[in-house]
């Protein structure tokens, strides 16, 4: 069934996941532009190929390559990734212009996309960063704690993650935020369970939400849980994935939203903290080595670069 949306934004969480990201080489922006026009059908062919792999792939842009593609209209919240520091920790944006999204429920489907894609694009892309990540126990992050649990569900999935009417030249489009956490487990691992718990605000094996008066001002939930001004909770749908060496180990933070200001507010909230300066304690045991900020064009945007 063939969606006005990309494939890699909705489908509940995947087995397996590539993360690659591209500068765009600019003497090459027409078979680019080609490419990118083909990618609908390429990603619908490969998927014919595994059935039963659940292969979804998502592709998009950043603001400094979008004009290149379409110098009439862009994306009403497309900008740089955002840059935030408190005297421990900074978070700004690095290098990548564009992205492959890739997931399925098979190794081998992940990579025969990526390849397939790859090819396509015709020595018009190159390499930034290639990061392969696996489902890890019950969806849970290195550190031990279930990750995504409070992601939208069934039809809400689309609500939170698509544009709307609000940009109706971009409308099923979506903003991708991308980020590359690598964790300090040696360090995580020295401190007890109670105050691993305490860094969530959730219970490490039943997966428990602390209620909000047990939660320190510095706990990950309590950072990442705001509302907007009509007292809504803000939301983005994740797609997270643990990737690991014997050498590094972390966390592709992934996220999708109709908008880049939910995504903007909440990583605010955990680095500069609230008017109190009270930041997110998880940020102690990981590091953002990467920061990235795409826009997810619908599938009539691909098509119409035929034309």
């Amino acid at each position: 069934m063939t969606h006005a949306y990309q494939t890699g934004i909705t489908p509940e969480a995947s087995s397996d996941a590539l993360f690659i990201t591209f500068n765009l080489v600019r003497d090459r922006v027409t078979q680019a532009k080609q490419a990118l026009a083909a990618s609908t059908d390429i990603i619908d062919a490969i998927a014919k190929q595994f059935p039963e792999a659940e292969l979804y792939a998502s592709i998009g842009l950043n603001h400094t390559v979008w004009p290149l593609f379409d110098d009439a209209k862009k994306p009403h919240d497309l900008a740089p990734f955002p840059h935030f520091k408190n005297q421990d920790v900074e978070v700004k944006e690095t290098s990548g212009e564009l992205i492959f999204h890739i997931r399925s429920m098979r190794r081998d489907a992940t990579y025969q996309l990526a390849n397939a894609l790859f090819q396509a694009f015709d020595h018009s892309l190159e390499i930034v960063e290639e990061v392969s990540c696996f489902k890890y126990l019950d969806n849970r992050d290195l550190t031990g704690f279930v990750d995504g649990t409070e992601n939208p569900t069934g039809k809400d999935r689309q609500q939170v993650a698509l544009v709307g009417k609000e940009d109706p030249d971009f409308e099923y489009g979506s903003y991708l935020n991308l980020m590359r956490f690598v964790h300090d487990l040696e360090k995580w691992e020295h401190q007890d369970l109670k105050s691993q718990e305490d860094v969530y605000g959730r219970t490490k094996y039943s997966n428990e939400e602390y209620d909000s008066a047990q939660k320190s001002p510095h706990a990950h939930t309590k950072r990442t849980s705001l509302k907007d001004s009509n007292g809504q909770s803000l939301e983005i749908l994740r797609h997270s994935m643990p990737f690991a060496s014997l050498t590094e180990k972390g966390l592709m933070f992934a996220s999708y939203s109709k908008t880049a200001n939910t995504f903007n507010r909440m990583l605010e909230s955990m680095v500069k903290g609230d008017e109190d300066g009270h930041t997110d304690h998880l940020m102690k045991f990981t590091t953002a080595h990467t920061g990235n900020a795409f826009f997810i064009p619908p599938v009539t945007w691909l098509a119409a670069l035929k034309n």
